[in-house]
């Protein structure tokens, strides 16, 4: 455990901010009387949205040709 005073944690932040990060325990300290622990924000991968790959099917597919009923109410010929 590393032990610092505020003085010292204004003029090696990034110091140790790099040693949180690697794992050690970092205390900041008001005089003899510790106050602030140091410690890494867990980095999880962002997800977007709430459901699994593939959760809902297969979805269409908008490149294949239509057939001749479908491509006739396309063309409001039905």
């Amino acid at each position: 455990m590393q032990k610092v005073t505020i003085h010292v944690a204004k003029t090696q932040l990034s110091r140790l901010i790099e040693a949180a990060l690697s794992g050690e325990d970092v205390v900041i300290a008001k005089g003899d009387k510790p106050v602030v622990r140091l410690v890494p924000i867990p980095q999880g991968k962002f997800k977007f949205g709430v459901l699994e790959p593939g959760a809902l099917g297969d979805g269409p597919d908008f490149l294949s040709p239509m057939n001749e009923n479908g491509l006739a109410a396309w063309e409001g010929r039905s």
